[in-house]
């Protein structure tokens, strides 16, 4: 935490040569806030712009970062960005164009319908987002699902506010509370809790919370709100709109439209079970962790998916080439905003605003399990990163968990369902969201946004309901 003016720890000479040592983190945070509504909802500033000027300001404002390093220090937030997400989102890019244009996608949401029917199309996304982001991280989720998602709304001409939201919901759900996603993983290891006992509540609270996000707030939003199908990941509304149209003997066999999905879940699965289980040394850990690297699988997926389009699409090398540049291209925009967003976020983080507001939480005497789910939906909102609320919240109640009358699993819980409370501007998800679904900022914020902040408040419920009834304290 900053010290306050009048710590002794920071003397009046030292706050004369440095006046940002005096600013409170809550300066950086409201001044970040302001920018990023004044440059992107006021202005309509282009998103990378925006975010990288609120970033600039967020660290001209933030004591703990030298006036002149400023820069440097966005650029390396934005460059770690950038290092995480980069080949993910270009091959994700890759695999969306080739699905979508080659008709695979609209195989695979024939299957679906040929179970659930139209009326309850919504399910098998929702169930398959559910149980794909318990060894998958969830943009890698939604980059394998969204064209789904969209190919459904091509062929039904209906529900594609509902398919946004269940697509969050059931990948958002175990991300945040079911190992051995690296997030709840850290937090079961922090709070001391059983691991196969946090998997079992974990996904006991998951599924309830995210069918209440996804198919019940998911359904009344449909209602209301109505979403185009616009051009995004290189893919055109007229082009799904063709393949939707399509004979079904004219599209590819449903093995060969599944494998760009299947074959990333597999590989990165495979390295996350071998992490979770403790794996080190051997052959088998070394092939587990060069093909489960996200950048490697989607490497792989994307050559099969291209396989494909290239077989189907008649086109010819050059046209091919230029056919997939193109999809690159949008895969470099959406690459600079979500890295723009996550150096908005890092900022702030430096900046110390999580913990500043949770450290005023935890001394206000609020019943614990509340206490963490604040902790843990304020460090979201402040700095944007839900793996870092998750693993900040832990930490800081981790002390206090001895007051508890009930199971530590419970504050995990509570943790991570106040994680989800809200993502908006700071959060590199929204920006993924945002652009490989096709939406406005305000459409993101209806969806994914609010899909979150419903999760969250059921998620508490749910946590405060089962540590009464079964508190195995």
């Amino acid at each position: 935490m900053t010290p306050s003016p009048g710590s002794p720890n920071v003397s009046p000479k030292s706050q004369a040569q440095n006046p940002k040592s005096v600013t409170s983190p809550l300066v950086p945070f409201a001044l970040g806030l302001a920018a990023v509504v004044v440059l992107l909802v006021v202005f309509r500033l282009p998103a990378f712009l925006g975010l990288t000027l609120a970033t600039l300001v967020v660290g001209i404002v933030t004591p703990e970062v030298p006036f002149a390093e400023v820069p440097a220090e966005m650029a390396a937030a934005f460059g770690e960005v950038m290092t995480a997400v980069g080949i993910p989102i270009l091959m994700a890019a890759l695999i969306g164009k080739s699905l979508m244009d080659s008709g695979a996608a609209e195989r695979i949401v024939r299957a679906f319908l040929s179970k659930t029917g139209d009326e309850r199309s919504e399910v098998a996304l929702l169930g398959s987002s559910y149980v794909l982001s318990i060894p998958v991280f969830v943009d890698n989720v939604f980059y394998l699902l969204a064209p789904l998602g969209r190919s459904m709304y091509a062929r039904t001409g209906t529900k594609y506010p509902l398919y946004v939201t269940v697509l969050s919901a059931g990948a958002l759900a175990t991300h945040m509370l079911v190992p051995p996603t690296p997030g709840p993983l850290a937090m079961a290891e922090t709070l001391d809790v059983d691991l196969g006992l946090a998997i079992l509540v974990g996904a006991a609270i998951a599924l309830p919370m995210s069918a209440a996000a996804g198919l019940v707030y998911g359904h009344w939003l449909d209602r209301r709100l109505s979403i185009p199908l616009r051009e995004a990941m290189g893919s055109t509304a007229s082009t799904l709109e063709e393949k939707a149209a399509t004979s079904l003997d004219e599209l590819p066999g449903l093995g060969e439209a599944l494998l760009p999905i299947v074959l990333p879940v597999v590989l990165i699965g495979a390295n996350t079970v071998s992490d979770a289980l403790g794996v080190e040394g051997g052959g088998l850990a070394a092939a587990t962790g060069f093909l489960g690297e996200p950048s490697v699988a989607l490497t792989g997926a994307a050559l099969v998916a291209m396989a494909t389009y290239y077989r189907t699409s008649g086109l010819g090398p050059a046209a091919f080439r230029d056919a997939l540049t193109e999809a690159l291209k949008s895969g470099g925009n959406i690459i600079a905003i979500t890295a723009a967003g996550g150096a908005f976020g890092a900022l702030l983080r430096t900046a110390g605003v999580g913990e500043y507001i949770a450290g005023a939480l935890a001394e206000a005497g609020i019943p614990l399990l509340i206490t963490g789910w604040l902790i843990g939906g304020v460090i979201r909102i402040a700095q944007g990163s839900g793996t870092v609320a998750l693993l900040t919240g832990a930490s800081m109640m981790a002390p206090l968990t001895g007051g508890l009358e009930v199971h530590p699993v419970y504050m995990m819980m509570a943790i991570g369902t106040g994680g989800l409370l809200f993502s908006w501007y700071n959060d590199s998800g929204f920006w993924i969201v945002n652009e490989v679904a096709g939406l406005t900022q305000g459409e993101t914020l209806k969806t994914w946004s609010a899909a979150n902040t419903v999760m969250a408040l059921t998620g508490l419920g749910l946590v405060l309901l089962l540590a009464t009834l079964l508190p195995m304290g």
